[in-house]
C-alpha cells in the first residue's frame, strides 16, 4: 500500500516513518513529489476539519491514499488560542521564538495553576474510494514562564511537562516522539492503516 504524506516538514516525516515502519508492505511517499500542492487553504474551524481538507486535497490530486495532520497549542487562559492558528499566530513574519515570546507576554499575569495547556494533533487518512478516517492525540502541560531548551520546534520551549519537570524542548527527540500529541495520534492512525493495508493496495 502506498501512502502519500501531505507534509513537507522533515521532522514530521521522520516521526511518521518511525511509527509506521512495522506495517508490512507500506510505502511512504512524501509531498515533495507534488510541489504544486504546497499552499492548500486551511480554512476549517477545527484541527479535524483542517486535517481532512489537506488529506482529501492530496488524494484527489494524486489518486493515492493520503495522510495529513493538523496540530497546535491550546491554552486555557487564552480561550484556546493559538489553536488552529498556532503556526501563524501573531501574523506573518514571526518565527518560532517570536511566537513563544508573544505567548509569554500574553501570559505574564497568569498564575501557575491557571497556565494549563495541551498540544493537540488530529490525523486524517483519505483513500480514493471516498472514505476518510481520523485519529486524535493530545499531551497535557502548562505554559512555562521562560523559553527553555533547544530540542524540538514550535512551542516546545515554553510547554512544560509537569511529570518530567522540564519543557518539551529539554527532552531528547526520541523521548518526545513517544509522549507527544502527534505520537499518540500516530499510534491510533497506525492501527487504522494496519486494517486498511489488508483490504487496500
Amino acid at each position: 500500500m502506498k501512502l502519500l504524506l501531505a507534509t513537507h516538514n522533515r521532522n514530521k516525516i521522520i516521526e511518521i516513518e518511525n511509527k509506521f515502519n512495522i506495517i508490512p508492505d507500506l510505502e511512504l511517499l512524501t509531498a515533495d513529489i507534488y510541489p504544486d500542492l504546497k499552499d492548500i487553504p486551511e480554512n476549517g474551524e477545527s484541527f479535524k476539519e483542517n486535517a481532512i481538507i489537506k488529506a482529501l486535497a492530496f488524494t484527489r490530486h494524486s489518486g493515492l491514499p493520503s495522510l495529513a495532520d493538523d496540530s497546535g497549542l491550546v491554552i486555557d487562559a487564552l480561550d484556546g488560542r493559538p489553536g488552529i492558528y498556532s503556526a501563524r499566530y501573531g501574523g506573518k513574519g514571526l518565527n518560532d521564538t517570536d511566537r513563544n515570546r508573544l505567548i509569554l507576554e500574553e501570559m505574564k499575569d497568569v498564575e501557575k495553576d491557571k497556565r494549563t495547556a495541551r498540544f493537540v494533533c488530529v490525523i486524517a487518512i483519505s483513500i480514493p474510494d471516498g472514505n476518510t478516517y481520523t485519529a486524535e492525540g493530545s499531551c497535557e502541560g502548562i505554559i512555562h514562564d521562560t523559553i527553555s531548551g533547544e530540542q524540538g520546534f514550535g512551542y516546545d520551549p515554553i510547554f512544560y511537562l509537569l511529570d518530567h519537570g522540564c519543557t518539551m524542548a529539554q527532552i531528547p527527540l526520541s523521548e518526545k516522539n513517544m509522549i507527544s500529541h502527534r505520537a499518540a495520534a500516530l499510534d491510533r492512525a497506525r492501527e487504522i492503516l494496519i486494517e486498511l493495508s489488508g483490504t487496500y493496495s
